[in-house]
Order: C-alpha cells, then sequence, then structure tokens
C-alpha cells in the first residue's frame, strides 16, 4: 500500500481563492481527474462554494490528517490478520469541494480516495469509513484470486452495487467491531434515525427497489438509492446500503462467508438476487 498524502500542500499553501485551487488540483492531476470526473462537479461555482465553507472545516481537516494514516494502517493489518489480504494499492488523501467523502476507483483492484473536508474526526468512525472502502478492495482481491471472471460483471447494474455495498459493509464490521450499527452506514453519530426507519420498513424497501429496478435507468436508482442526494421515496437517503446489507446477511447465512464474498462468480447471480428482491 502506498499512501499518497496531498494535505500538507494544501494546508501549507492555502488561499481562498479559485487560482490556488487549480495549483492544487494541478500538482496531483491524475487524482483530481477521478474525483472531478465522478464524485464532484469541477465548476467555478462549486469552487467558490467550497472557499466559502473550507474555514468552517479546516481545523477538522487538520485533526483527521494527523490521525488518518495511523488508522489506515491499523486497518489494513486487521484485513492482513483477518482475510490475509495485502493492498497493493494507491490511498489518496485529498482535501475536496465537498462532494463524495470516500471512494474506491474504477478499476478490478482499485485504489482508494479520502476526502478529508467531508468526514468526522472522531477515531471510531474514520477507522469504519476505512474499513468500508479497503473493504470493496479485499471483495475483488479474494474474489479474483477465487477466478472470477470479471469481463462477466454487470459493472452498471444496481444489482451489483447492492453485492458490493453489502460486501464493503460486512467487511466494515468484522475488521472495525463493536461500533454501534448506525455508523457502519453513516460514518458519523447522525445515522440512528436511518437505521431506524430502515430496520422497521425493511418489506418496502425491498419491494420499492424492485420496481424501481424495472421501469429506471441505473443513473437514476444510483441517484435515488445510493447517492446521499436522494431518498425522495421515503425521506432517507442510500437506502441502497442497508438493502445491500440485508442481502449479504442472508447470502452468508446461506452458503458462508466465503462463498458469499465470491457469489458473483455463480452463473446465476443475478437471478438469484432478482429473486431476493421480489420475495
Amino acid at each position: 500500500m502506498k499512501i499518497i498524502d496531498t494535505v500538507p500542500y494544501f494546508l501549507d499553501n492555502y488561499q481562498p481563492s479559485i487560482n490556488f485551487l487549480r495549483s492544487y488540483y494541478m500538482k496531483y492531476p491524475e487524482i483530481f481527474k477521478e474525483y472531478f470526473l465522478y464524485h464532484c462537479k469541477d465548476t467555478e461555482e462549486r469552487h467558490i462554494q467550497s472557499i466559502k465553507r473550507y474555514p468552517q472545516v479546516l481545523t477538522s481537516i487538520q485533526l483527521i490528517h494527523n490521525e488518518i494514516v495511523t488508522i489506515i494502517k491499523e486497518v489494513e493489518q486487521n484485513y492482513l490478520g483477518m482475510y490475509q489480504v495485502k493492498f497493493p494499492i494507491d490511498v489518496n488523501l485529498i482535501v475536496g469541494g465537498f462532494g463524495s467523502n470516500a471512494y474506491s476507483h474504477k478499476q478490478i483492484i482499485p485504489n482508494v480516495t479520502f476526502a478529508l473536508e467531508k468526514l468526522s474526526p472522531a477515531s471510531s468512525h474514520l477507522k469504519v469509513i476505512i474499513a468500508h472502502e479497503l473493504g470493496h478492495v479485499a471483495h475483488n482481491i479474494i474474489s479474483d484470486k477465487a477466478g472470477n471472471d470479471w469481463s462477466n460483471v454487470e459493472w452498471n447494474s444496481p444489482l451489483t452495487w447492492l453485492f458490493q455495498e453489502g460486501a464493503a459493509t460486512h467487511f466494515s464490521r468484522k475488521t472495525s467491531p463493536g461500533l454501534p450499527s448506525s455508523v457502519y452506514f453513516s460514518y458519523d453519530d447522525n445515522g440512528e434515525e436511518w437505521l431506524e426507519f430502515a430496520s422497521s420498513h425493511k418489506k418496502e424497501i425491498q419491494l420499492e427497489f424492485a420496481k424501481d429496478l424495472a421501469i429506471s435507468t441505473p443513473q437514476e436508482i444510483f441517484r435515488e438509492w445510493f447517492s446521499i442526494n436522494g431518498g425522495k421515496t421515503f425521506g432517507f437517503p442510500r437506502l441502497a446500503y442497508f438493502l445491500g446489507d440485508l442481502l449479504f446477511q442472508e447470502k452468508v447465512l446461506q452458503v458462508g462467508e466465503m462463498n458469499a464474498i465470491i457469489a458473483w462468480k455463480d452463473h446465476n447471480f443475478e437471478d438469484v438476487l432478482n429473486s431476493w428482491l421480489n420475495y
């Protein structure tokens, strides 16, 4: 694992100007190319909004920066001890424009990026979101070793996304145990109401997702069910993460943990997921 830490450049040179932000992005062009392509708008308006918001989070960014590398290495060791997984990846630390808080890149064995301005500075919260993103990587590494044919994976399918988020949530719970259940979904202390609602409306959420799957585009489903900006149906965003966790835990009970992790290599994988949704 190689940690690419862009945060000192930001903190040491910070000026409240778009010119400074552009110089920062140009310093690390590949990292910010991915970020602005998929995770944040690269517009003058967005950058002006970010400049207005940075003073509120600079102290938090510094606190997170002081701890995050140590926590990444701790979580890395937990994966090695529990799953014998090593991470041949880059982990990027950035200050973004208040887009995604963390994400794995679009690669078979993906690099990972953490945007510190969107993270909670609490150590336990950092540990969970790091474990979640490294969980995506571990999922693919274990599946690759098991001989998964990646050309058969429907990367643009919401069913695949459900499975991936369920697996990553499972990994985070295993490698960073003992925290309140809601933290594994919210990565902060504000998820209790969300989890209470989801737990009380499992079947309605499941059936509504299945209905949307039949009539909506993947982009529409992503926005409504996976994005922090969604949630029009029930008033809560990202409910697909709850569904994915339900799906994955049921799979673990049926076939065991390791077989659940590599289930996307099964020839009838999407049919099984569809059946579960409509059960």
